[in-house]
């Protein structure tokens, strides 16, 4: 009978947790497509599929959700963020930073695959960075400068949450996905859209709407850049960032990943850590990573899965 009691202790105790630490949202979503997933070949193998899903984060007090049930490469992700930035859509440029995370879309053979012949390799063409710097400007290669070219989006909501006059409008939105230009794109964007909104005067939420996501791999640094994004974008507009909220569309987890997964959804979460960032810049083109500052984060091991390309 005690033994019995304390399971049922125990099992209350999870409950709890679940409850209480958003991390939970994750490993719930893991489950749900592992149990309730459809069967799906797809464009790059076979996946497990779930449709439609949400996720919130609190950001506040600095807090930051890199994913704890296993390693989550933040400086990588960080790196990523700032390269997206920049409007930059050099592959070469992430590598000398050791960052490969988009070696297999910008290789010699995965551009002729698509039809990108005329790419040189690492160039991925007019993807994220340049859509939300340069949405629709004419685009050639990723040696070229595009000052002054297309619609600079990110600027835009930037200019807009600095002014108190405006900051509460409901059109903050920057999008990447551009059908003029999905053809000359490496690789049509995954996380698509993304939304600023301002409660309180101060409070900044950014919602995301992702099309598509490898929940295995892909999902954690989505979770990480975005709240990176809010973070950094908060600070420099002189905000305090609140909330993260995601959305996805087809949620998937590759044949390849499932014992991985099985794996992580055993795991239990840490607290979350907290981000400061340690200087308020002129102009959002010259955060670089020592600008940030991660406190106490701590994981379970890394768990080792190929990327699917």
């Amino acid at each position: 009978m005690l033994t019995k009691v304390l399971n049922i202790n125990k099992h209350k105790d999870r409950n709890k947790e679940e409850k209480l630490h958003e991390e939970y949202q994750y490993i719930n979503l893991l489950k749900d497509i592992l149990d309730e997933g459809f069967l799906q070949n797809g464009r790059n193998g076979k996946t497990l599929c779930c449709i439609g899903s949400a996720m919130h984060f609190s950001l506040e007090n600095g807090k930051i959700p890199i994913l704890t049930t296993k390693k989550t490469a933040w400086k990588t992700c960080l790196k990523e963020l700032l390269w997206f930035i920049a409007g930059d859509t050099d592959n070469k440029n992430l590598q000398s930073k050791k960052v490969h995370i988009w070696d297999g879309n910008s290789s010699r053979e995965y551009l002729d695959s698509v039809g990108l012949t005329r790419l040189e390799e690492g160039d991925i063409g007019p993807g994220y960075g340049f859509q939300w710097r340069h949405f629709n400007g004419h685009y050639t290669t990723c040696n070229d400068k595009y000052t002054g070219i297309g619609i600079d989006q990110l600027q835009s909501a930037i200019d807009i949450l600095k002014d108190p006059t405006r900051r509460n409008s409901r059109r903050i939105i920057v999008s990447a996905w551009n059908p003029c230009q999905l053809s000359q794109m490496a690789l049509p964007p995954c996380h698509l859209i993304f939304h600023f909104i301002v409660k309180n005067e101060n409070r900044l939420s950014c919602i995301m709407y992702q099309r598509s996501v490898d929940t295995m791999l892909g999902l954690p640094f989505n979770i990480a850049s975005y709240s990176f994004l809010t973070h950094l974008i908060a600070k420099h507009c002189g905000l305090e960032a609140y909330e993260f909220i995601h959305y996805s569309g087809n949620s998937h987890i590759y044949e390849s990943h499932i014992e991985q997964v099985q794996t992580q959804i055993m795991r239990r979460p840490y607290e979350f850590p907290t981000l400061d960032i340690l200087d308020t810049k002129e102009n959002i083109n010259d955060y670089t990573i020592d600008d940030f500052r991660i406190n106490n984060y701590n994981s379970h091991p890394r768990i080792k899965a190929k990327m699917i390309v």
